[in-house]
């Protein structure tokens, strides 16, 4: 667990790329792996006859996912503080922070924490809370989306009952604040943690603001209906992979998609490389009744319309956005390292 400091962090956003790399390699590695494991040959074949009218269909619900999400971070960073963040500048912030899924448990969005802190003077800590905030929220939306599909396929529930419990736990807590202020008030008496205290404060004032019962219900609601787009999304890639159009099918792909989510969430893997892949597939597979070599296509169309197509974009923003990421500053003062 990252420890949460009231300081800027200093990072070097040259050692950030360099650890994105291997990432990345990974990622095509996996998605190579999952083409061979379904049969390369046929797995190709499916892709060839793609009827790729369908592929615009589903980047524009993976948009449409994004857009509600950013709603809702919009929406949070207000709550804690930022009330003159433009909402233009505040987009650039939501989807720079696309790269940064491509850190273990996405730990690396802590960054942006720093960057709404540049932006608008709110405290590092609450930054961080609003980030906590979003996964937990998503992690709740894509579970009420799941509820019908782990109901038509109870060998589900016993991972959906640990995740919910331990998401909901994690609301509740925040929200007994007595508790929480005497365990601050007794880690400020502690030699070893009590210089942390202040920022575990401000921390803990963010997410108790963040995760009150009318905010959390407006955010779990948001992300239930952009988790929705995504879900449709898949459904027209099946559905561009010559899947006849059927209720079943569009219910099928909201649930494989969201659960598949919450999988590769819960590993904690960077961008959930390897296990979303694997539940989607096998998920596929045992729910819907593909075939391994469908089940491996479709897997790979809907990663790239949804995973990749955020990674581009954060890049894209990078690029056009220096300023996030210090280019100049580090140009100008380079490292020892850099000018050796």
């Amino acid at each position: 667990m990252a420890v949460i400091n009231s300081a800027e962090p200093k990072y070097d956003p040259r050692m950030l790329l360099k650890r994105m790399i291997p990432v990345v390699i990974f990622g095509w590695i996996v998605l190579i792996a999952l083409a061979l494991a379904g049969d390369l040959r046929v797995v190709s074949a499916y892709l060839s006859q793609f009827n790729w009218n369908f592929f615009p269909i589903a980047l524009g619900f993976t948009l449409f996912n994004y857009s509600l999400r950013f709603l809702k971070w919009h929406f949070y960073t207000y709550q804690v503080g930022a009330k003159g963040l433009h909402w233009q500048h505040s987009l650039r912030l939501f989807v720079a922070g696309f790269p940064l899924a491509f850190t273990p448990g996405k730990v690396g969005e802590a960054i942006k924490a720093v960057w709404l802190k540049r932006a608008t003077g709110v405290p590092t800590a609450r930054g961080v809370a609003v980030i906590v905030a979003e996964r937990i929220s998503d992690g709740l939306a894509v579970l009420a989306l799941s509820v019908l599909g782990v109901v038509a396929n109870p060998q589900y529930w016993l991972a959906f009952l640990i995740i919910l419990v331990v998401l909901l736990g994690l609301v509740l807590v925040s929200q007994i604040r007595p508790l929480a202020l005497a365990v601050l008030d007794l880690g400020a008496r502690m030699p070893l943690i009590k210089k942390i205290i202040p920022a575990l404060r401000e921390f803990y004032e963010g997410s108790y603001s963040l995760f009150k019962p009318g905010t959390t219900f407006l955010a779990v609601g948001l992300g239930t209906i952009s988790w929705l787009g995504e879900g449709i999304g898949f459904y027209f890639i099946l559905r561009g992979l010559g899947l006849a159009s059927s209720n079943e099918l569009l219910a099928n792909a909201i649930f494989i998609l969201a659960f598949s989510t919450i999988i590769g969430a819960v590993s904690a893997l960077p961008g959930g490389l390897g296990a979303s892949e694997a539940s989607i597939a096998g998920m596929l597979v045992l729910v819907a009744g593909a075939d391994t070599a469908l089940a491996a296509a479709a897997t790979l169309l809907i990663r790239l319309a949804t995973l990749w197509f955020g990674i581009f974009l954060g890049l894209l923003t990078w690029a056009v956005s220096p300023q996030l990421l210090d280019w100049k500053s580090v140009q100008k003062n380079p490292t020892k390292e850099e000018s050796a």
